[in-house]
């Protein structure tokens, strides 16, 4: 079986422009990953595929049953029920491979981001779908939850897109990887590691032909400019004014000169040069290079004068049938602290334990794992309200988190990862002492999350980041809150 997508174009209402331009692309049987920056359009091709939304032109077929697994964790499948209560030799095998408890479906808004992601893959695997769609699916999971998952995966066979910005997953499972960027897309073999080789090869050879167009569009210029001035020259030298009426013999020559066409080959040479001129750049227009923006953000910000900017006492904080020991905890004004543990371990529990805790006075800055639609409705309105350079410092932080900062002003076009980027510049301007990110790079592209690590590892303040992202922490952080098993029915948090 293969899925065609034959000339798809997509613009959102609001949109000043199509987020998909005229793409084609086939998908066999098998995995193929879709990767690109935030906001370029993978998760719209994505549904268009799966016949979740149409697409203005262009078609997809054949047609097929489709599942379609979104980013968002906390959205509970709509055959969640049906999986629950079933038992067959599929969903078994993807219980176990998962680690899922049977209690889970029923009990699915308590269930950290990590098992909710594993319970949604569950149940789209369940569907047995001729074309899977997985958007993100190691986001929220720590490195167990991952290999399970993709244990999981290794055994579809239908046609599979993956859209994730996991490295070793896009490696591990495809076979092709379709680059999206500018409303287009690439189709390239192999996994990501081969696939963006390639890519970083031929975007070389075009930066190179692209200077060597400019260069040869200079030499041009200054070509054409010099046989126009030798054809005017040769028009001035035509005409009969300047000779007297009874100048016979200057007059014959120039007529003669005229009636010969030698006069007229400069002007025919400088024609020529402007019509190598014009093909040259339209050559240049077409030769379009991704623009990418690899600068540090500069982070405007300075510890607090307070030596210690919130204090924890120790407590106990219920996690379904499980208890969380908190000891004494404080955040000093320039700890760089990471909160790591398994999934469902309760760390999202001790950050909303830990947030209302901090004192009046305190600048904090929270992104949340997963941004409400009221959060993300007041973080567009507030950039909207904006003084038109504080909105330009804002817009040119997002452009240094690889999205066009166009794409950010289309409303309900910003994808998740483009509403992260716009809430940590947001807070940027007001001078935080203290940052608290909740899985930072989840729906981030690779680009953004080397850029988020830069700015935090050089941050000044006070950084609290729960993550499972094992580099971003050794790159940023200095001290770990660490929560581990201590009985069958209790966690603890230990300072290491």
């Amino acid at each position: 079986m293969q899925l065609n997508l034959s000339n798809i174009e997509y613009c959102y209402p609001q949109a000043a422009e199509p987020i998909l331009r005229g793409i084609t692309a086939a998908f066999p049987q098998g995995w193929t990953g879709i990767v690109g920056d935030n906001g370029c359009g993978k998760t719209t091709l994505a549904r268009i595929a799966c016949g979740i939304i149409e697409p203005d032109r262009g078609s997809v077929g054949p047609s097929h049953v489709s599942a379609y697994c979104p980013q968002d964790a906390t959205l509970p499948p709509d055959n969640l029920e049906d999986f629950a209560s079933a038992y067959d030799g599929r969903a078994v095998r993807l219980r176990a491979v998962l680690g899922l408890g049977d209690d889970w479906p029923w009990r699915f808004e308590t269930l950290s981001g990590g098992q909710q992601k594993r319970l949604q893959i569950a149940c789209a695997l369940w569907r047995d779908a001729d074309v899977l769609v997985l958007d993100e699916p190691t986001n929220h999971v720590d490195a167990t939850t991952r290999e399970a998952i993709e244990q999981a995966l290794v055994g579809f066979a239908g046609v599979g897109i993956l859209i994730s910005h996991d490295r070793a997953l896009l490696d591990g499972l495809c076979s092709q990887c379709l680059f999206m960027s500018g409303g287009k897309a690439v189709m390239r073999p192999g996994g990501y590691s081969q696939a963006s080789g390639q890519a970083t090869l031929e975007r070389e050879s075009d930066m190179r032909a692209r200077e060597d167009a400019r260069r040869e569009k200079k030499r041009i210029e200054r070509e054409a400019q010099r046989r126009r001035e030798v054809a005017d020259q040769k028009e001035s030298k035509r005409s009969l004014r300047g000779n007297a009426k009874h100048d016979a013999d200057a007059r014959f020559k120039k007529r003669a000169a005229i009636v010969s066409g030698t006069d007229g080959i400069a002007a025919k040479q400088a024609g020529v040069m402007e019509s190598r001129l014009g093909r040259l750049e339209d050559e240049l227009a077409a030769k379009r290079v991704e623009k990418r923006y690899d600068a540090d953000i500069w982070l405007e910000a300075t510890p607090s004068r307070r030596p210690v900017l919130v204090r924890l006492e120790a407590c106990e904080l219920p996690l379904g049938e499980r208890i969380l020991e908190v000891p004494p905890l404080y955040i000093a004004r320039d700890d760089h602290i990471g909160l790591v543990g398994d999934n469902g371990c309760g760390k999202t529990t001790l950050v909303k334990h830990l947030v209302p805790r901090i004192p009046d006075g305190v600048r904090v800055l929270y992104i949340p794992q997963e941004p409400t639609d009221a959060q993300c409705r007041a973080t567009r309105m507030r950039l909207s309200d904006l003084p038109s350079a504080q909105r330009g410092r804002v817009l040119s932080i997002v452009a240094q988190l690889n999205s066009e900062p166009d794409r950010v002003l289309e409303g309900d076009a910003v994808s998740p990862g483009e509403m992260r980027k716009l809430m940590l510049a947001l807070g940027i301007l007001e001078n935080p002492e203290l940052i608290i990110m909740d899985e930072p790079t989840n729906h981030l592209d690779l680009g953004s999350v080397e850029a988020l690590e830069r700015v935090l590892a050089a941050y000044p303040g006070a950084l609290l980041l729960v993550s499972h992202d094992a580099a971003l922490l050794g790159a940023t952080t200095g001290t770990a809150w660490r929560i581990d098993q201590v009985g069958a029915d209790r966690l603890r948090v230990e300072v290491c």
